[in-house]
């Protein structure tokens, strides 16, 4: 499902936003068929290390506590449409917790 136009955003502004959001998606899709789940996990690992360096440890707890603010569903919700799929398992997210 497409996202509504900004206000004062053109049906071919729109149309455009959408071309670039599915050859994203399709990049995104080539990669992970090529480089494999692996492959992300490190690139996640060296971009929260490299985070880590430059704000600090703190940086996590603030953008946690501003997430918990706003509501936060978000990552519950994810949670749960990965057990779903059967990606994860409820033990597995005990474990995480």
């Amino acid at each position: 499902m497409a996202d509504t136009p900004e206000r004062g955003e053109s049906r071919d502004d729109e149309r455009v936003h959408e071309a670039y959001q599915k050859l994203g998606q399709m990049g995104g899709e080539a990669t992970a068929e090529t480089h494999g789940r692996d492959f992300y996990q490190e690139i996640g690992e060296k971009g929260g290390e490299t985070v880590k360096e430059k704000y600090g440890p703190e940086f996590y707890s603030e953008i946690g506590r501003k997430g918990g603010e706003a509501g936060g569903h978000k990552g519950g919700e994810a949670r749960k449409e990965q057990m779903a799929r059967g990606e994860i398992f409820k033990d597995e997210r005990a474990l995480e917790e």
